[in-house]
């Protein structure tokens, strides 16, 4: 690969980052299922399964009204052939009520994605979320909220507002998912290696 070859595939690539974001967050379901590898895998707190069913549960989410808005910081991407792993600077700002208030969490992190050209264009095999730390905010800062610290601690550091507001309003979170440091993060880094060496699948999803 040539040198404006690789910096076609990785402007290509984050056009692909960057619609992910925009058509998932604005309910262009259509387009968003374009992203995605005919195999494609996504792995959040509060769902994991293919490609397909993710659009599907994002659109349920969406038509009830539930609010998650994806933020975009810059992009690191590795090629390899027809092969790439992208990391993308991310928050994740979700938007529900808690114990009878209103709030927002806004959680920082990283997407981690396996890519494969398919049909001529990049599309994205796995999505994994790498969730590094979070916060939580009452919209209204004189409303009095307090937290169930045990159940709040029962989650990894990395996305407990998070999985404590999800789980409120009913959805089953995963433990375990990569942080900031620690061995599930590092395994993941091994998976993407492995990815751009040929390996015969992307890991094994959480």
């Amino acid at each position: 690969m040539t040198r404006d070859d690789a910096l076609a595939a990785r402007l290509q690539i984050r056009e692909v980052v960057e619609n992910w974001a925009v058509w998932r967050d604005a309910g262009d379901w259509d387009r968003f299922a374009t992203v995605w590898h005919s195999s494609g895998y996504m792995t959040a707190t509060w769902f994991q399964g293919t490609a397909s069913e993710f659009i599907e549960a994002s659109r349920t989410g969406f038509e009830a009204g539930v609010s998650i808005l994806h933020f975009l910081g810059g992009t690191s991407v590795d090629v390899a052939g027809d092969r790439a792993i992208a990391q993308t600077k991310m928050t994740i700002n979700q938007r529900a009520v808690v114990h009878g208030v209103d709030v927002d969490v806004v959680c920082t992190g990283r997407f981690y994605d396996f890519l494969e050209v398919e049909g001529g264009q990049w599309r994205i095999v796995r999505r994994q979320p790498i969730y590094e730390k979070d916060r939580l905010d009452a919209l209204d800062p004189a409303a009095e909220l307090s937290l169930d610290q045990d159940v709040l601690a029962s989650f990894p550091v990395g996305y407990r507002h998070l999985a404590y507001l999800q789980q409120e309003a009913g959805f089953t979170i995963r433990q375990g998912l990569p942080g900031l440091t620690g061995e599930a993060v590092s395994t993941l880094y091994d998976e993407g290696a492995a990815w751009l060496e040929g390996s015969t699948t992307a890991g094994i999803p959480l």
